[in-house]
């Protein structure tokens, strides 16, 4: 039997059209490439409450957030999401940030009581994705809606479960319904050959990209990178105004204050030759933005790419080219593609 990695990278573009399809229309199982962490410690929540973005402190069991964390300068250095499960937080790290990330964080660990143990060996990530994915948990044996980044434990009867205790947590897209589910690293296989059994549709690196690229969602190191600050990503889910003191907070409070940033997050539609990512927007023979991540298939006779652009340059009737490409800008998640 081919191991899951085996099976991630066998996508073919013809593949990617039924995959991105059951992604948004069906249902879909997939790796998300992201890692858990346990927290723990008296001072766990007063610790990470002072290192990212978001509300910890407020933070109720059961539930997550999306948060950033920060540097001195208000300029982003990673993202993550935390859950609160009682006896500890849950950081969920993208794999390609979470060396890094950990490392920035662990330096802010001094006096305080606070522990991080990696839970790779010991539980994986899996993404189940589409209208159709509640239905699916719910034969599991779910019993309950779950609202965004709110989780539950799938009973260990359950028809996927094998006799483990699972959680499945509902992600924070209001565009496209989307579960992980947090398995047993000794189970993922089971839990996968049984989806996969059940109907639900295996998808890979390509379909994912493109329905990330649909749900707007800007990735770090690709789209976010050196000096970008929050404000001019678009994901305000990120950011708690309330919450008190952070790493980087003044910068962000004053960024608040002066109302807007030059600069924001959209998507255009590509007309003409395809420019390559990194490549600079201009208008009037000026730079005013840059594609950071360009669709690796069209959609819908479509050409779709994500980037950074200067608000005065959205202004209706400016001409936006990249290369020898017109570009329109589009707003984020690109919905309208499947409606």
């Amino acid at each position: 039997m081919p191991s899951l990695t085996q099976r991630k990278n066998a996508s073919t573009a013809v593949d990617s059209q039924r995959e991105l399809t059951a992604l948004v229309a069906g249902c879909a199982i997939y790796r998300p490439n992201r890692q858990l962490f346990s927290i723990t410690g008296r001072d766990r929540v007063r610790w990470l409450n002072g290192m990212v973005t978001n509300n910890i402190r407020d933070l109720a069991p059961g539930r997550g957030v999306y948060s950033f964390v920060l540097n001195s300068q208000g300029h982003i250095l990673g993202d993550l999401y935390v859950f609160n499960r009682g006896e500890n937080l849950i950081a969920e790290i993208e794999n390609s940030q979470a060396e890094a990330l950990l490392q920035i964080l662990k330096r802010y660990i001094i006096m305080d009581k606070v522990e991080i143990e990696d839970l790779n060996g010991k539980f994986v990530v899996l993404g189940i994705a589409g209208p159709k994915s509640a239905d699916l948990l719910a034969s599991a044996g779910l019993g309950q809606s779950l609202e965004q980044l709110q989780f539950a434990e799938l009973p260990s009867n359950g028809s996927i479960s094998n006799g483990s205790m699972m959680t499945v947590v509902r992600d924070d897209n209001p565009s496209f319904a989307g579960y992980e589910i947090w398995a047993p690293a000794e189970e993922v296989e089971t839990v996968w050959n049984s989806l996969v059994s059940a109907g639900v549709e295996e998808v890979h690196d390509q379909a994912l990209e493109m329905f990330r690229i649909l749900r707007g969602i800007p990735k770090v190191g690709q789209d976010i990178r050196e000096r970008a600050l929050p404000h001019e990503t678009g994901q305000e889910r990120a950011l708690n105004y309330t919450k008190g003191c952070y790493i980087g907070q003044e910068i962000v409070e004053r960024i608040r204050a002066r109302g807007n940033v030059h600069k924001t997050f959209v998507g255009f539609e590509v007309e003409g030759p395809l420019p390559a990512a990194g490549t600079k927007i201009q208008s009037g023979g000026k730079d005013v933005g840059e594609l950071t991540t360009i669709a690796p298939v069209q959609l819908k006779q479509k050409q779709l790419a994500l980037g950074f652009i200067r608000r005065e340059a959205l202004a209706a009737g400016q001409v936006l080219t990249a290369g020898e490409a017109t570009l329109k800008p589009a707003p984020l998640p690109f919905s309208d593609m499947f409606h």
